[in-house]
């Protein structure tokens, strides 16, 4: 998706967001949420944390960071914190996804949901969320990815082409995320509504992550 399209959708979406796309997912959401477990005190990073609908859901007794480059998401999500007094988060920082403000191996559990096919550079991010999970964590996705065939398939096709105005990319290819190096699947299954989102639970293994070359101009993700 083009950046500075990106930057307009959701700043057009964020109003309305939890009432129609954020309705949608929240089945999946859900799903992904219970799948995000760990220690007392353990750390969580959820990249894309948009309004903050996933916020009450994640581990009160783990310490939840959420950044997103969208500062009209990012200030509805302060307002859920705000007015459902989560103690459990920790921060809500405005950043891009493919340039993380964080060290290697920052975190215990990396969250990302139904974000990977609206940001610029997706493999780039994909590497940026790995780099900063530590070796043995897990990476949680719930996602639309393209089908190969059925109505599903016909329907992503139909929709790519607007993927500038609605937000997202409808034809997104799985192996963009199963393809990164330094990850490996756990689990894999399909999620309301009628099995057109995806869950993926990842391990982060020993291997070496290459660093993404250096972006030097901040552009904004999705």
């Amino acid at each position: 998706m083009d950046p500075r399209a990106a930057t307009t959708v959701y700043a057009r979406w964020a109003p309305i967001y939890d009432q129609t796309f954020g309705a949608i997912t929240q089945a999946a959401r859900r799903a992904a949420c219970r799948r995000v477990e760990g220690p007392e005190g353990g750390t969580v990073l959820e990249v894309g944390v948009g309004t903050g609908l996933s916020l009450p859901l994640l581990p009160r007794h783990m310490k939840v960071t959420g950044v997103d480059y969208s500062a009209e998401m990012l200030a509805q999500a302060k307002r859920r914190v705000a007015r459902m007094q989560l103690p459990h988060i920790a921060a809500l920082q405005r950043m891009d996804a493919r340039k993380l403000e964080f060290a290697d191996g920052s975190f215990d559990r990396v969250v990302a949901m139904h974000m990977i096919s609206v940001v610029p550079e997706p493999q780039r991010v994909m590497r940026e969320m790995v780099r900063v999970l530590k070796p043995g964590g897990q990476l949680i996705m719930s996602n639309h990815f393209a089908r190969k065939q059925g109505p599903l398939a016909h329907l992503s096709r139909r929709t790519a082409k607007f993927a500038d105005r609605i937000g997202w990319h409808s034809d997104f290819d799985i192996s963009v995320v199963l393809d990164t190096p330094g990850l490996r699947l756990v689990e894999r299954r399909a999620l309301p509504p009628v099995g057109m989102m995806t869950l993926l639970v990842l391990e982060r293994t020993e291997e070496a992550i290459a660093p993404c070359p250096a972006n030097t101009a901040a552009q904004p993700q999705g």
